[in-house]
């Protein structure tokens, strides 16, 4: 899944195809539950806009309109924001849930995980939201209008502090993993980056959040906003379905410490990683370094 950092690789690629072009038709495909606003609105209410400002909270982005409205964008698991014309191995085959061959790749056109086409009136390439999952999720709010999913994230975790973490830590006895993944705490820590900053903060995933110092709070905060602004550094982690709007991998799945390397070798000590299962999710940690 997409996290902070893909997130915020694909905001940066995506703003030169996006950001002041005025849309001038938009195509959907039928009505599913990857859209929290009906297509027909979409088609209906995005015609005609232009585009002023991309943001992003936590993994969630926000298309700020002309008229004061915003169109809010999130990838889920296997979504991918990318433009006409980009030539990417990464992009799947609907049938053969494979990767396109090269003749494929120059003449991609929309297929049906194609959800979200925006064509602009510049007659310029058009942005293209595909998710063949379906878990991605699109969303019209108009001026001065609220939505939940929004309102409760916690503090973007670029932006997070040790004490922030320490406040929410300190009455839970769950797992700190799984505190870091609850994106009503710190918004946009994920997997990925959860196991990589507590392998940097040398704190145990399973560890009691009330267990966990200020001080170690301040460390593990400290550590994944490092992992991440390092992945942003080069493109995110291409491990599934991820790929860069323009179409290249990214690269920080060549450095992961401990994420998914069950068995391998610590790079620091070179006791074996574990794995765990918290939640429902796997976390990934030496037992040797990290208390």
């Amino acid at each position: 899944m997409p996290e902070l950092p893909e997130v915020e690789v694909t905001r940066r690629e995506i703003l030169p195809v996006l950001v002041g072009r005025r849309i001038a038709r938009v195509h959907t495909t039928r009505p599913s539950y990857f859209f929290l606003t009906p297509p027909r609105t979409l088609i209906k209410r995005l015609a005609g806009r232009t585009a002023r400002e991309l943001v992003r909270h936590g993994k969630y982005l926000q298309v700020l309109l002309d008229n004061g409205n915003t169109l809010v964008l999130h990838l889920g698991m296997t979504g991918q924001l990318f433009a006409a014309g980009t030539k990417s191995p990464r992009l799947l085959s609907a049938n053969q849930r494979g990767t396109l061959d090269p003749d494929a790749l120059a003449a991609f056109k929309p297929d049906k995980h194609t959800h979200l086409r925006l064509e602009f009136a510049d007659g310029g390439p058009d942005l293209m939201f595909r998710d063949t999952r379906k878990f991605g999720k699109v969303l019209l709010l108009a001026r001065g209008k609220k939505d939940a999913r929004l309102e409760k994230l916690g503090v973007d975790a670029l932006n997070a502090t040790g004490e922030e973490l320490f406040e929410a830590a300190r009455s839970r006895r769950i797992p700190i993993k799984s505190l870091l993944l609850n994106q009503e705490v710190i918004a946009g820590i994920g997997n990925i980056y959860a196991d990589e900053g507590l392998f940097l903060a040398q704190v145990r995933p399973t560890r009691a959040a009330s267990r966990v110092s200020l001080e170690q709070c301040r460390a593990i905060v400290d550590a994944c906003r490092r992992v991440m602004l390092r992945s942003i550094e080069t493109g995110g982690s291409s491990i599934s379905d991820y790929v860069r709007p323009s179409g290249q991998d990214g690269g920080y799945q060549d450095e992961r410490k401990v994420y998914a390397r069950e068995g391998g070798p610590c790079p620091v000590c070179g006791a074996r990683i574990k794995r765990v299962v918290l939640g429902a999710r796997s976390a990934h940690y030496c037992s040797r370094c990290q208390k």
